[in-house]
């Protein structure tokens, strides 16, 4: 029997892309529980938002969590849900402000 293939939500892929863009921090959790740990490596190291941390907890298995102004978030809810999240920006959207005024600017003589 074929195997269905599973859809990609399209917002979703949308987030993982301007994910992306954000900073990464890679880290081990240790004897910590995985949130804990990056909450422990986001105050030591002085981490500013946005981050996003990808936290070690054995050889098999890696958390992924996103550093927002809000507070901490698993990185699957912030992809679907990017459009609540300020400082995510599509990078689209990231233009030099000298394209934001148009080309119909002149000079004054």
């Amino acid at each position: 029997m074929a195997r269905r293939r599973k859809r990609k939500s399209r917002r979703r892929q949308e987030g993982r892309r301007i994910l992306e863009q954000v900073p990464q921090y890679s880290i081990e959790s240790g004897e910590d529980k995985p949130v804990t740990a990056a909450r422990k490596f986001i105050r030591a190291q002085g981490i500013i938002p946005p981050a996003l941390l990808l936290v070690k907890r054995n050889e098999h298995t890696t958390d992924r969590y996103f550093w927002a102004e809000k507070g901490l978030f698993g990185a699957q809810y912030v992809e679907e849900n990017h459009f609540l999240f300020p400082s995510l920006k599509h990078p689209d959207e990231l233009q030099p402000p000298s394209m934001l005024l148009g080309t119909g600017v002149t000079e004054a003589k």
